[in-house]
């Protein structure tokens, strides 16, 4: 299992896709102001196309519109981030929880066998952790919640944001290593079907990472 992969349907979506994917990557800088007609001119679509794409992005919580400003990519800051991250906390504090409730035993060894091939990247010093290897580790717990719920507002309401975030202000050095130690104690705990535990141990892990984060916002150099 990987993680979700999109294929574009019509031109509408592959504008999105592309736009989502630049935001999220820093190549459309963060509180920049978006222009339809600019837009619509760069990426050779309709108006309408490109007001579609930014409609789709304010609902990922990637775009913002102001009165007598408009639509720009949201700003990345400590307070937005402590405001996103204290959601995350909770929700992905729960999907452990009911992970090690409800994964079955074959999910469980996928997931070891997926820790497994990490550690070799952690060894060779590759940070990973801003792509899909911390990705895919936290979204394979997420489905195994099995609540559906709780996995839509994880994987579509907050996916991008976190990536945005993740992405542009992503783990590097002794960080890496002790998110994969993290990671390893919460895969320990769901093993053991310790779903207290692993709920604790997902908290702190995320708690963790909004503190690395947050001391790159307000330390950038």
């Amino acid at each position: 299992m990987a993680i979700p992969s999109e294929k574009p349907v019509t031109s509408a979506d592959k504008t999105f896709f592309q736009l989502r994917k630049e935001i999220v990557e820093g190549d459309i800088k963060a509180g920049s102001k978006l222009s339809e007609t600019e837009m619509s001119t760069k990426y050779a679509v309709s108006r309408a196309v490109i007001r579609e794409a930014i409609n789709r992005l304010e609902s990922c919580h990637l775009v913002e519109r102001k009165a007598n400003v408009g639509a720009r990519v949201v700003a990345l800051s400590p307070e937005g981030l402590v405001e996103l991250y204290q959601v995350r906390e909770s929700l992905e504090g729960m999907a452990a929880r009911l992970a090690a409730q409800n994964m079955t035993d074959e999910e469980i060894n996928n997931l070891n066998t997926l820790l497994h091939s990490h550690s070799q990247k952690v060894k060779q010093g590759d940070s990973y952790y801003q792509e899909a290897g911390d990705v895919d580790f936290h979204y394979r717990i997420i489905l195994g919640s099995k609540n559906n719920h709780l996995i839509t507002v994880l994987t579509e309401g907050l996916y991008h944001l976190v990536r945005m975030y993740r992405v542009q202000l992503g783990m590097a050095g002794p960080r890496v290593t002790t998110a994969f130690d993290e990671h390893k104690h919460i895969v320990q705990a769901i093993s053991n079907r310790d779903a207290e535990l692993a709920e604790l141990l997902m908290r702190r892990h995320i708690l963790y990472s909004k503190n690395n984060i947050e001391s790159k916002l307000s330390n950038p150099n």
